[in-house]
């Protein structure tokens, strides 16, 4: 059914939908013994292999802001997106740069290529969506733009029967006890039998390099090393492996802690950050800037997964797409 039929605030909204009206309740479909998932998606109408796509920190907005967020960037990378055709695209937040009107309708004209490929889209909360807005207007905004999202601030999606997708909200509480939390709690403790992957994407990273002079401020907080501590628990208890892709950090970073992988995937075109890099982060890159999107395909028992850097922002086009990083996840039997 489609889920696009609900009015907009903004005219040019109207069209924006969230994922191509391909998405389904999930309440009669989701694989037994399974949390409800808000959204699914039918096994048959996924590709082979199952091909994800992560990434965040886009800021939309303007082209003529050109200092906090480079358009360049972010159009080529929506292009490459579009290109790998992928069965679902995650954004971990910092969609606009500004939670206003006219930085979603800047979204929605740049990434026009995803409604015409009918391609699914899953985006999560970040700080900017807060921004330059009151919080109930920002909502607003936030779901005139993504109207299948009205009144959720986090949700997941059964992709297929063998994929959850968990978006949640970092700008919210995730400690113990908390409202999202314990949906989050309930979500994993029910998986089904057939869920061998799980990928949650959120804004603030949960796990990163520890700065002491760059960006110090953007170092993970308790909200989200509280999640780490979670998963870090629940994680080897259960029959899938998963993925924590985050942005705020405008660069690329991956962390392993208790056979759960951390991503710090914000290169989606604000302006980037430097990292001092410590021995944790499996990525050890010295290029810069890290303009990329992160893709996941699911094939057989494992996860392949590549970080594919622009690497060449400033030139016309057509442009150099580099694999900087490759890793493979195995799924348990």
């Amino acid at each position: 059914m489609s889920l696009c039929t609900r009015p907009s605030l903004v005219a040019m909204l109207t069209a924006v939908c969230l994922s191509g009206c391909h998405l389904a309740s999930a309440a009669a479909s989701a694989p037994a013994g399974t949390a409800a998932a808000n959204f699914s998606i039918a096994d048959s109408a996924l590709p082979e292999p199952l091909v994800l796509i992560a990434y965040g920190d886009m800021r939309f907005t303007d082209p003529g802001e050109t200092e906090a967020t480079s358009p360049a960037a972010r159009i080529a990378l929506v292009n490459q997106v579009a290109a790998e055709h992928p069965a679902a695209i995650f954004l971990n937040g910092d969609v606009p740069w500004h939670g206003k009107a006219a930085d979603y309708e800047q979204y929605a004209r740049e990434t026009q290529i995803w409604r015409e490929h009918a391609l699914r889209v899953y985006p999560a909360l970040g700080n900017h969506e807060f921004s330059q807005c009151e919080a109930a207007q920002c909502l607003a905004l936030w779901w005139a733009a993504f109207p299948e999202l009205r009144d959720l601030r986090w949700y997941s999606v059964a992709i297929g029967s063998r994929v959850l997708g968990v978006a949640l909200d970092s700008d919210s509480s995730l400690l113990p006890g908390s409202e999202q939390r314990q949906w989050l709690e309930q979500q994993l403790s029910a998986l089904g039998k057939t869920v061998r992957f799980v990928l949650i994407v959120l804004h603030h990273p949960p796990v990163a390099d520890l700065q002491t002079a760059k960006q110090v401020d953007h170092n993970p907080r308790p909200n989200e090393t509280s999640l780490a501590a979670y998963l870090d628990l629940i994680a080897p208890k259960l029959q899938a492996r998963i993925l924590v892709s985050a942005g705020h950090i405008h660069n690329y970073e991956r962390h392993e802690e208790s056979g759960v992988t951390y991503l710090v995937s914000g290169g989606g075109g604000a302006r980037p950050y430097e990292v001092d890099r410590t021995p944790s982060d499996l990525y050890q890159g010295t290029d810069f800037p890290n303009y990329h999107y992160v893709r996941l395909s699911l094939e057989g028992s494992r996860v392949q997964a590549t970080m594919v850097r622009l690497g060449d922002p400033d030139a016309p086009g057509p442009h150099t797409w580099e694999i900087r990083d490759r890793f493979e996840i195995s799924l348990r039997p």
